[in-house]
């Protein structure tokens, strides 16, 4: 029953926006790091103060990101990332607003003017005083090298993954292109998130109180199910592949 609703509310609109969350991306093996099982809890976060602060606790930080990516850089884009590329390509879902940061929206084929990162991607490195952008590989090879925390040729300043930590700010301009997008959509539909870290969680509640539709499909419940025009409680690969076969 739920198949057939969803598929009869995403046929209806004109404007679709697609909010995703870990759940996602652990059906591509990647780990999500806040459920119990996470990896914060075998390493407590490192705030970004401490990591502005300290050379040791930046030395912590990259052991720890390479040390992650030995996972992230193995995971493919599964089914669920597949046909929210599909949809996209056939125009039915204008723009992903995610809060994951492993790239895996862009690989799947989704152009990057379309995906809005909230949290950032772990896929590159940015100084945080010039913004140049750097490729791991080469401060991997280094780190390796001199296990010293890397700084930017071009300015000194120190290094950090493109992601957003504890304690930094949200990134301005990621956070306006979706407001825009929860403003602008009929229907939002919010997959393998549980909604209860904002400000990114707010945006089902912005595009609803807008007067769009919101779909919720999560495998746990959460706190804005009761907001929902529709709640989903399934494997989100197994749902979305049984739903693009009806949609045209």
């Amino acid at each position: 029953m739920s198949l057939e609703i969803f598929q009869n509310i995403l046929s209806k609109s004109s404007n679709t926006v697609v909010f995703t969350g870990a759940g996602i991306s652990t059906e591509s093996g990647i780990p999500d790091f806040r459920s119990p099982t996470g990896i914060w809890t075998k390493n407590k976060p490192i705030e970004f103060k401490d990591f502005l602060s300290s050379e040791e606790i930046r030395v912590e930080f990259w052991k720890r990101k390479f040390a992650v990516d030995l996972t992230i850089s193995k995971a493919k884009p599964n089914i669920g990332h597949m046909v929210i590329s599909e949809l996209n390509q056939m125009g039915k879902v204008s723009k992903i607003i995610t809060q994951n940061i492993d790239n895996l929206h862009q690989i799947s084929g989704v152009p990057g003017e379309n995906v809005i990162e909230l949290h950032g991607n772990t896929t590159f490195a940015k100084c945080l005083d010039c913004d140049l952008r750097y490729e791991l590989n080469s401060i991997k090879k280094l780190f390796e090298q001199t296990n010293n925390p890397p700084y930017c040729k071009n300015c000194s300043g120190i290094i950090k993954t493109a992601t957003i930590s504890f304690g930094q700010s949200m990134p301005k301009e990621e956070m306006l292109k979706a407001e825009k997008a929860s403003l602008s959509c009929d229907l939002f539909i919010a997959i393998g998130s549980s909604l209860k870290v904002y400000p990114a969680a707010s945006f089902p509640l912005v595009a609803k109180k807008n007067g769009s539709k919101l779909i919720i499909l999560n495998r746990e419940g959460t706190d804005l199910d009761k907001y929902a025009d529709l709640v989903i409680h399934d494997e989100i690969g197994e749902f979305l592949s049984k739903s693009i076969k009806l949609i045209s």
